[in-house]
């Protein structure tokens, strides 16, 4: 279920550099075309200009109903709503087949913000806040797909838990792939349950149960698993959590290591837990200590291996 190839993830394609803003500017973010671009294949996507709309153009905003807002030009009030809309509902049907793990929109944006697009009443004041047109349409289709806006991508903690998901979401992807696998569901709860773990131990069990049932590789089963873990995943593992886990892992290693070892790694934990090191440091520990002693089990962790190293996560405090 270890996939060599990169991982397609939907984005903004202004936050690529491309010049298709209204103003033919771009806003380019460089960590997610040159670091996290070396191990995803990017689908870039611009609604306006799939749609139709010129480079440049004018601006556009949202105005009305905050809960079913109209795309207005701001200059000569021209509603490009249904072009909007027309264009959306033919995008999604082919993003059906595109198997996208994930997609990063443009803030702000009255096409692609994922929360906070101006809302403007009829005097044109800004009265609320909404998911541009093509992002709310693009989560309402496809929910369980990992999403976040390029703003939030800057902080440590976030930009984490939506790399975390995009990878578990494409396992879930290979995995459903593997039809000759036997209990494939069984084997993939295997080898993601340390990481489920840390985002909510009372669902592991849950979990355990469906992956387990003699049924599991149903449909009905395999939605039911998947809803659930990809709503406890979107909740970033506290450092609680995450400890108990580095103390559930340190329980196989108790014929192994010797006191001061032992000990050695309880005071890393502590310290992680105090938020004094970052979570890599003692799970560089527990690698070493993984292949030292041959650890089966843990070898085939995600939670232990999960991202490429070269994207230096976990290594905030």
């Amino acid at each position: 279920m270890i996939n060599s190839s990169k991982i397609k993830v939907g984005i903004s394609s202004c936050l690529l550099g491309q010049n298709v803003r209204y103003d033919g500017q771009h806003k380019l973010d460089r960590y997610l075309r040159d670091n996290l671009g070396e191990f995803v294949e990017w689908l870039p996507i611009c609604p306006e200009v799939e749609s139709g709309m010129p480079i440049p153009r004018e601006a556009m905003s949202l105005n009305g109903d905050k809960d079913n807002p109209e795309l207005i030009t701001i200059r000569s009030s021209t509603n490009m709503t249904e072009m909007m809309k027309s264009w959306i509902v033919k995008r999604l049907h082919e993003l059906e087949s595109e198997n996208l793990c994930g997609f990063i929109f443009k803030k702000k944006s009255p096409s692609s913000a994922l929360y906070d697009a101006k809302v403007h009443n009829d005097q044109g004041f800004p009265y609320a806040k909404s998911p541009g047109l093509f992002a709310k349409a693009f989560v309402e289709k496809f929910p369980l797909i990992p999403v976040e806006d390029e703003g939030r991508m800057h902080d440590p903690g976030l930009r984490e838990n939506f790399i975390e998901r995009v990878f578990v979401y494409s396992r879930w992807q290979q995995m459903l792939k593997s039809i000759k696998i036997k209990n494939r569901l069984s084997e993939f709860h295997r080898r993601n349950k340390l990481i489920i773990m840390a985002h909510s131990p009372s669902k592991t069990s849950i979990l355990g149960k469906i992956a387990s049932d003699t049924n599991s590789d149903s449909t009905s089963n395999q939605n039911e698993y998947i809803t659930i873990l990809m709503k406890e995943l979107k909740q970033p593992a506290p450092v609680k959590k995450h400890v108990n886990v580095l103390q559930h892992i340190l329980g196989y290693f108790k014929n192994d290591l010797t006191p001061w070892e032992k000990k050695e790694l309880l005071c890393i934990i502590d310290n992680y837990h105090q938020c004094l090191i970052p979570l890599i440091v003692p799970l560089t520990l527990l690698k070493h200590y993984i292949a030292k002693y041959d650890k089966g089990y843990l070898k085939e962790q995600f939670y232990i291996y999960q991202h490429p190293a070269e994207l230096k996560l976990r290594n905030h405090v």
